[in-house]
């Protein structure tokens, strides 16, 4: 048996080739099927099977569509109910790809349907979990609905022993959700690979004896997770089909100065320090790093199917538009070059102070106010005190919350409070980007108040 890895840390995903050496099954693959479709090329092997753990909730399927391009049999649970046709799987059902059985497990808590499937050959096994079994911890429940949580962690808790007990002890596990994604619950481990046994001995799901404790301390500490999560469900039950993923022709200067005037979403996608210094007046920074981030700050941030400009570099436009097709974000258009010069050469440019922590005034009452964009959780926390808090994914929906004066906007890294700081400073606000790490408050000066 031979599994090639395919990491999505855009989303903070994995999908998996398994084969042996002739025929392939793939599971939970993304979107831009071309990165599965040069890894068989590369192994030499058929793929006849195609498999979901799940309907995911974080990005949008390649499955159906790797499937149909390649005569596959497309694995989805019996209970699902989807638009399309599919190999309708149920707990404990067995198939061969070609030396290789595969056996679906039902293991319900991410999703009332989630399955997992061990994978066996005549030496060894792997475990593919999907949204179950994690590395350092379990997948989250409340992505169903708020009426559905407490049973569905109570199913999580009992999945996580099923797979250790139905598993080998040394069978390495494959998680398709834990890298990064908000999929995860809880703290998953920063770690690259593990067993099943590994997670017997260190998981708390497989480590606390105490279900109702497990239960009451992983939704206490469930927290935000972003909005485009509520259109991928019932996208990938309709099946989404194939992506376009080439560059358009760059629009021109006098249509980008006509959307900027009308208020359309131009997405700067250069690094902050750069938006902070010279950008297009209305323009708005999601700094494109190839990380976790742009994408699900974007797709959190921005309202959903509103017209997108893509405003960077080729290479930028290119990773960028392929980023979002993963989460549904089809076609947007593009400015391509390296600034606002090119972009649209004329067109009124704006900027903002860009600072370190030694510079916040001490005292935020009056005129100053210092604007916490971190999530709730992180902000109850620990806090700079008198800071108003004010999550970046709200920012649109509360704008008339914000306070007057001038805002001096911090999150935990920088990222965060960047595209803030442009959002604000859209919106007619006097803006200053603390460009630092939350961590290193204290240690200037600043007030921290009680957790």
């Amino acid at each position: 048996m031979d599994v090639v890895t395919i990491d999505t840390p855009q989303l903070g995903d994995r999908s998996y080739v398994v084969h042996d050496g002739t025929h392939a099954l793939v599971i939970d693959p993304q979107r831009d099927t071309d990165r599965l479709e040069a890894v068989v090329r590369d192994a030499g092997v058929k793929i006849t099977h195609v498999a979901e753990t799940h309907i995911h909730n974080d990005y949008l399927t390649g499955g159906l569509i790797l499937a149909q391009a390649h005569g596959a049999k497309y694995l989805v649970n019996a209970a699902d109910p989807v638009d399309y046709e599919r190999t309708p799987v149920s707990d404990g059902d067995v198939f061969q790809v070609g030396g290789l059985s595969v056996r679906a497990v039902a293991t319900p808590g991410h999703t009332h349907t989630h399955l997992s499937y061990i994978v066996s050959d005549d030496q060894q096994q792997a475990v593919f979990s999907g949204g179950s079994l994690l590395y350092g911890s379990v997948g989250r429940t409340d992505l169903v609905s708020d009426d559905d949580t407490e049973a569905l962690t109570r199913d999580q808790y009992a999945s996580a022993r099923r797979l250790v007990e139905e598993a080998a002890q040394n069978a390495p596990l494959y998680p398709t959700h834990g890298f990064g994604s908000f999929c995860s619950s809880g703290p998953a481990a920063r770690v690259d690979a593990s067993t099943i046994g590994e997670q017997a001995r260190n998981n708390h799901a497989l480590t606390d004896p105490d279900e109702d404790h497990f239960v009451s301390e992983l939704i206490a500490n469930l927290s935000a997770y972003p909005a485009y999560y509520a259109h991928m469900s019932p996208l990938n039950r309709e099946g989404p089909g194939p992506v376009d993923l080439t560059v358009p022709e760059s629009v021109d200067a006098g249509e980008i100065g006509r959307r900027l005037r009308e208020g359309e979403w131009v997405v700067d996608l250069r690094n902050r320090v750069a938006f902070a210094s010279n950008h297009l007046e209305g323009s708005v920074s999601f700094e494109y790093g190839g990380g976790s981030s742009f994408t699900g700050y974007l797709g959190w941030v921005l309202p959903w199917n509103d017209k997108l400009t893509l405003a960077g570099t080729h290479e930028e436009v290119e990773n960028a538009i392929r980023d979002l097709s993963r989460i549904g974000i089809e076609s947007p258009d593009a400015a391509t070059g390296s600034g606002p010069d090119e972009w649209a050469a004329g067109a009124p440019v704006a900027k903002y102070p860009r600072v370190g922590w030694d510079e916040v005034p001490r005292d935020t009452t009056g005129e100053e106010v210092i604007l916490d964009v971190r999530g709730t959780d992180e902000f109850e926390a620990s806090h700079i005190r008198g800071a108003v808090n004010i999550p970046v994914h709200d920012l649109l929906s509360r704008m008339e919350a914000v306070p007057s004066g001038r805002l001096w906007v911090h999150c935990a890294s920088g990222y965060r409070s960047g595209i803030a700081a442009s959002l604000l400073q859209r919106a007619g606000k006097d803006v200053v980007h603390i460009d630092a790490r939350y961590d290193d408050a204290e240690a200037v000066g600043l007030p921290m108040a009680e957790s």
